[in-house]
């Protein structure tokens, strides 16, 4: 029951990022100065941020489906998409320039 809480959770707040709304929800973003702000695409930030919530709640369908078939590897390969996800995420946002505004 709390685990299909936490996937509805983690899908409403998915696809309110999806939709370019909630940038003040993404860590470390709303601390940076207005200037620092302006550097970035808000609207790609919370999209790719919105894509990576919806991807987290996708894997914790196979958590859902382990306990209810009673098939851990189910569990296990959930648990191996969700922390890629994370990873990739981490990776991807941190190293990327995708979110930098283009100069002109």
């Amino acid at each position: 029951m709390r685990l299909s809480i936490g996937i509805f959770l983690f899908t409403v707040l998915g696809v309110f990022l999806l939709n370019g709304k909630g940038t003040f929800l993404i860590a470390g973003f709303n601390t940076l100065p207005k200037e620092e702000k302006t550097k970035y695409d808000k609207l790609a930030l919370s999209r790719f941020y919105g894509k990576t919530f919806l991807a987290l709640s996708g894997s914790m369908v196979f958590w859902l489906l382990s306990d209810i078939l009673q098939n851990n590897l189910l569990f296990i390969i959930g648990f191996i998409l969700f922390a890629s996800i994370i990873i990739f995420s981490l990776v991807y946002s941190k190293f990327g320039d995708s979110f930098k505004k283009e100069e002109s």
